[in-house]
Order: structure tokens, then sequence, then C-alpha cells
């Protein structure tokens, strides 16, 4: 149909119709949305994770017998286990963008679980093991008691440490939330489908 101008209205309407169409049901808006913000947080993940990376390469280069002076320079302490179970959280990132492709309540469900797991037991155990340290740093009466924390290059390495765990923790808590949304959206529908 041609129109007749810049503002042309048919006959017979007042151009009113537009109330009676269709909406979108809230579920897919908000899924659209938790899916978005969802993405987000697992790319904040992946950088978290480089930085850990960063952080275990010299251990990583020992194991694969490999000397590169620079990294032997820097002095980086040896990991803890901890460390290494928090890079499988990583892997998890993976499941939950599967899941926000074809919208499975089971993957989703299951990345919450293994974010609890591989995500936040490990930050918990690392926030127990630091805080010896990061409370003699904080509260520190005499100069001879900060002498005994340990020190990398001129920091508080317990402090650097407490640094990523709160960025970690709110990307994980983040993660959960967006998660748990996506999760009670789909099983909306899938519950009106029965």
């Amino acid at each position: 149909m041609a129109s007749k101008g810049l503002y042309y209205t048919p006959p017979g309407t007042d151009g009113s119709e537009h109330e009676h169409r269709q909406r979108v049901a809230s579920r897919y808006q908000t899924s659209a949305l938790n899916k978005s913000r969802l993405k987000w947080c697992i790319f904040f993940h992946y950088i978290l994770f480089f930085v850990m990376l960063a952080k275990l390469s010299a251990d990583i280069l020992d194991k694969l017998d490999i000397f590169i002076l620079e990294i032997e320079e820097l002095d980086i302490p040896k990991p803890l286990r901890w460390e290494y179970l928090w890079c499988i959280s990583l892997l998890l990132s993976f499941m939950a963008l599967e899941a926000i492709k074809k919208n499975k309540i089971s993957l989703i469900r299951n990345y919450m679980i293994g974010l609890v797991l591989f995500g936040f037991l490990p930050l918990v155990y690392a926030f127990s093991y630091y805080l010896p340290d990061v409370l003699v740093y904080v509260l520190h009466e005499e100069e001879y008691e900060i002498e005994e924390i340990h020190m990398w290059r001129g920091y508080p390495y317990g402090m650097l440490w407490y640094a990523f765990i709160l960025l970690a923790t709110q990307v994980h808590i983040f993660s959960m939330f967006f998660s748990w949304n996506l999760f009670k959206a789909w099983k909306r529908k899938v519950d009106r489908t029965d």
C-alpha cells in the first residue's frame, strides 16, 4: 500500500490500534536482560582467570621444565591448591554459555552448583588462609609484627590476594544472581507448558 504523505493515517483508524498489539512476556524480557548481564560477568571472570594464569605461569613453566629468566626473576611465590581449583571455575563458563544459547535449565543449574564448588569455596579457603597476615598488617601495633608477614615486592601478599578475592567474589555473586534469574524465568516457561 502506497502512503499518501509523511503522516498518512489510513481511513477508518484513529491510530490507537497499537494498544491491542501483543507485548513481549515479562519472562522473555527477564531472560534476555539476564543473559546479557551473565555474559558480562563471564567476560570479567575471564579477565580474572588471566590474572590468575599470570600468577601461576611460573609454576606451570617449572612443571613443563621451561626456564624463562624474566619470570624467574619475579620470584613469584609457589601456588596453593585453591588457586588451581579456582581455575576450574572458568571451565564452567562454557556450560553457562551453552545454557544461555539453548535455554537449558539443567545446564544453568549445574553451572550454579559448580560455581559454588569451584568458585566460592576456594575463595572462602583463601580468605581464611590469608586472614592472619591481613589482620597483622591492618592492625599492626609493633613493627616487628609486620616483618613476620609474607611480603612480595614490598606489598603484603595477603592484601594482594584479598583484592583478588574481593573482585572474584563480586563477579561470582553477580553470576549467581543472573543465573538464578534465568533459572526462574526458564522454569516458569516449562511450568506453563506442562
